[in-house]
């Protein structure tokens, strides 16, 4: 008689701990309390303290940079509404621990591909954009669990909304995804962005892009197996 197979809950949080502290970990404050044992996301008054402090020290930022920000109406509440962004939005991966992941029994043994999904990150050298999409790909194993859809691009925007270097932001995906599909045969992980770091500043050149790779298990062992899964991705591009 086969087994019931159950929906099965992964706690991810010690994938967190290897760069924690660094622009691309979690924050100081969030490290803190997971070693009191607090294994919890930081309040909204907490978050509220981080921004109050960043915004003091961003006024002086400015004001070193020669900026009478104080008494420009529109730069005024300038150190407030950057220091807001960064903890709510732009660094918010930081701040919050990435919610358990459910894998689902499935009798599916096939190949899994999203494409296209959003990148929104800085890089963290210079605090400069980082946009583009990340292809995901992975195959069930013998246990045939699968991720609710969604969950994939849970996992690109957690670990994007951080200072990265997109190689490592690469791999935080990849050993997420690996950590939380159980026994799976393979996984592949993609990441095509443009850094305003290369158009902005330095050597200003504007349409260069960026890709990154990541491929385990039958991706990377079987040929047959790796150009299906970019085939995925190529249509994707010919379609966007």
């Amino acid at each position: 008689m086969k087994t019931k197979q159950t929906p099965l809950t992964i706690n991810i949080e010690q994938l967190e701990q290897p760069t924690a502290t660094f622009a691309n970990g979690i924050s100081t404050q969030l490290k803190n309390l997971i070693l009191k044992g607090e294994h919890r996301s930081l309040s909204p008054a907490e978050k509220e303290d981080i921004i109050i402090e960043a915004a003091f020290y961003y006024g002086k930022f400015l004001t070193a940079l020669g900026v009478d920000w104080e008494n420009d109406p529109n730069s005024s509440n300038t150190p407030k509404r950057v220091a807001k962004a960064y903890v709510n939005d732009l660094w918010k991966g930081r701040y919050d621990l990435l919610a358990e992941i459910t894998s689902f029994p499935s009798n599916y043994d096939g190949m899994i591909v999203e494409t296209n999904i959003p990148v929104f990150s800085q890089c963290a050298h210079h605090h400069q954009q980082i946009l583009g999409v990340a292809h995901i790909g992975y195959i069930p194993g013998p246990g045939q669990h699968v991720l609710g859809l969604s969950k994939l691009n849970r996992i690109v925007e957690h670990y994007s909304r951080r200072g990265q270097i997109q190689e490592d932001l690469t791999m935080q995906i990849h050993q997420t995804l690996n950590t939380v599909i159980p026994d799976n045969v393979g996984i592949a992980v993609v990441v095509d962005s443009k850094h305003s770091c290369v158009s902005c500043r330095g050597v200003k050149h504007q349409g260069a892009s960026m890709q990154t790779a990541k491929l385990t298990g039958a991706f990377l062992q079987e040929p047959e197996c790796r150009e299906e899964f970019y085939m995925y991705v190529r249509n994707a591009v010919t379609k966007s």
